[in-house]
C-alpha cells in the first residue's frame, strides 16, 4: 500500500474523464459539489451540470427524467442525504422503472468525523441493497473508485457508489481490474499476476478469512500480515461489489476456511456482513463474525479517533481472529 487519496477525489477526476468520452454523461449535485468533487465536472462541462440546490429528492427525480431521455446522469450528494432524504424518489422513480441513474454518494461512514451522527451514513448500504435491481459498489481506494465509476457508467441500470471523505491508502496496483459482481482475493498474494482465484485452488486450508469492503480492506490486509507472522493462515477478499455479491467466491472461501470475518464501515445490520451470511447459510455454512457498527449511531470526533472507538483497527481484527480460533 502506498500513497493517500480519498475515493471522492477519484470520483471527480473520473467523472471528467467520462464526460470527455461521452457527451451523454451529465452530473447533478445538491449544493455540495465542492465536497463531492462533482465541481470538477461542473468547471469543464457547465452546460451538462445541474446544481439543484438543497433539494435531494428533486435531484433524484430530475436524474430519473434525464435517464429516461437517454442521458447517463451521475447524481451526487452526501450518503446520508442521498439514501435517507431521497429514498422514496430513488425507490419509485429510479429503482422501480430501472432507470440508468448513477448515485455517487460521498461522506459515507464513520470517517465523516466531526460532522457527527446526523451526517454519518451507517445504514446506506442496507437501504440501497434492499432495492430490487440496484447495484451497490463500495471501493476501497482511489484506484478502485475510478474503476468502479467507469464500470457504473458502462452498466445499464441504477448503481449506488459509496465514497468517503477521508484520504485512504492505495491498496490496488495501477493495473488493477474491476468487474461488477466479482470479488478479489488479495491475500495470500497470487503467484501468477491477475490470478486472484488461484490461491483458493487445491487442498489448502486457512484458519481465518477476512471479507471486506471500503476502508476496511486495507485494515484486513494489515491484520492478515500480522496474523501470518503468528502462524495463523489467512485469506483476505475485497468485496467492493456488495450487490451483486460474488457468491461463487464466497462459497470457495467458506469451503477452505475455518471461519469468516466480515469487515465494513457500516452497520452490521443489512450491509456486507448480512450479504455474506445470506450466501454462506444457503450454500456452505461456516462460522461468520460480522464486524462494523453494532446497532448504534456514531458521534462527533476526529476520524482517526472514531475508527479506534468503533474498532476499525487491524489490532481489533487480529484480536477477533485469535478469539475465534480459541473457541
Amino acid at each position: 500500500m502506498s500513497g493517500m487519496k480519498a475515493t471522492r477525489d477519484a470520483y471527480g477526476e473520473t467523472l471528467v474523464e467520462l464526460g470527455r468520452q461521452n457527451p451523454d454523461i451529465v452530473a447533478l449535485d445538491a449544493d455540495l459539489s465542492s465536497s463531492t468533487r462533482s465541481s470538477v465536472f461542473a468547471k469543464e462541462f457547465p452546460e451538462r451540470f445541474f446544481n439543484v440546490g438543497i433539494a435531494e429528492a428533486n435531484m433524484m427525480g430530475i436524474a430519473a427524467g434525464l435517464a429516461h431521455s437517454g442521458k447517463i446522469p451521475f447524481a451526487s450528494t452526501f450518503a446520508v442525504f442521498a439514501t435517507g432524504r431521497a429514498y422514496d424518489q430513488i425507490r419509485q422513480s429510479i429503482a422501480h422503472p430501472g432507470f440508468n441513474v448513477k448515485i455517487a454518494a460521498s461522506h459515507a461512514g464513520i470517517t465523516v468525523g466531526e460532522d457527527g451522527a446526523t451526517h454519518q451514513a451507517l445504514e446506506d448500504i442496507a437501504l440501497m441493497r434492499a432495492l430490487p435491481g440496484m447495484t451497490v459498489l463500495v471501493p476501497c481506494d482511489a484506484r478502485q473508485a475510478r474503476l468502479a465509476v467507469l464500470a457504473a457508467a458502462a452498466h445499464d441500470g441504477p448503481v449506488y457508489i459509496r465514497l468517503g471523505r477521508a484520504k485512504v491508502p492505495q491498496v490496488f496496483p495501477e493495473d488493477a481490474e474491476f468487474t461488477i459482481g466479482k470479488g478479489l482475493v488479495l491475500w495470500p498474494e497470487p503467484e501468477v499476476p491477475g490470478r486472484y482465484d488461484a490461491v483458493l485452488e487445491g487442498e489448502r486450508r486457512f484458519d481465518v478469512a477476512f471479507v471486506a469492503c471500503g476502508i476496511t480492506v486495507g485494515l484486513a490486509l494489515e491484520a492478515a500480515r500480522a496474523l501470518e507472522s503468528e502462524g495463523i493462515s489467512c485469506v483476505v477478499a475485497d468485496m467492493a461489489s456488495v450487490k451483486p455479491v460474488d457468491e461463487d467466491l464466497l462459497v470457495k472461501i467458506a469451503g477452505c476456511s475455518k471461519a469468516i470475518i466480515t469487515c465494513e464501515e457500516h452497520s452490521v445490520i443489512g450491509g456486507l456482513g448480512s450479504a455474506v451470511c445470506e450466501v454462506i447459510a444457503r450454500n456452505h455454512p461456516v462460522r461468520v463474525v460480522t464486524l462494523g457498527i453494532n446497532d448504534e449511531f456514531g458521534e462527533s470526533g476526529p476520524a482517526e479517533a472514531l475508527m479506534e472507538r468503533y474498532g476499525f483497527t487491524s489490532e481489533r481484527y487480529c484480536q477477533v481472529a485469535r478469539e475465534i480460533l480459541r473457541v
